[in-house]
């Protein structure tokens, strides 16, 4: 039987296509579900090119209703993975899926994390701090932004004249290189 996840992001979904990729002919693991919470969101193309199913949520159904964990519960998924999902994830899912809630944040936390701080935000905050250094941190998912458990930490130099495309860009190769292979390894240690 396979092991099934399910993706949430709220923007473009490159990571998401990453994870889409390695395990497209995977006898053991298939992504179940992309779920968002922007239906412009181009995670829904690509979702829709890979023909995995797709479902777009409000506030009101994440925070005020158990719909989502209905659906994750129907579909019998063993690992969310959150791949540029911007909402704070409520404690009921977290209480549902303790330790099988995983994110990706494109700096080395604790530095640079906290509400507010995805994407460019973390970049630029990186940028001003003249860090000499960026990288990436994959961790499991509490109830506050950034704060759960480290699972794996990679890191890039920042040379002197790069920009904020530079480092997006370093720390994006990281992402894509590390995510699926990190999300393979927790996937074995989870028990059907």
């Amino acid at each position: 039987m396979k092991k099934r996840i399910a993706i949430f992001a709220s923007g473009s979904g490159s990571n998401a296509q990453k994870i889409m990729e390695h395990f497209k002919r995977s006898t053991e693991v298939e992504i179940a579900l992309v779920l968002t919470n922007n239906p412009d969101a181009y995670v829904l193309q690509r979702a829709d090119n890979f023909e995995i199913p797709s479902h777009v949520f409000d506030r009101h159904e994440f925070y005020q209703t158990d719909n989502i964990i209905d659906l994750l519960k129907n579909l019998e998924i063993d690992l969310i993975v959150l791949a540029g999902f911007l909402w704070l994830i409520p404690k009921n899912l977290i209480a549902e899926y303790p330790g099988r809630i995983v994110n990706i944040h494109p700096a080395i936390l604790p530095k640079f994390g906290g509400k507010g701080m995805y994407g460019d935000n973390v970049h630029n905050a990186v940028l001003e701090a003249k860090e000499t250094e960026g990288g990436i941190t994959i961790h499991y998912v509490n109830e506050h932004y950034d704060e759960g458990e480290y699972i794996y930490q990679a890191k890039y130099r920042i040379d002197k004249d790069d920009n904020l495309e530079m480092i997006k860009f370093k720390g994006q190769q990281l992402e894509h290189l590390h995510y699926p292979k990190v999300v393979e390894s927790i996937l074995k240690k989870i028990k059907k």
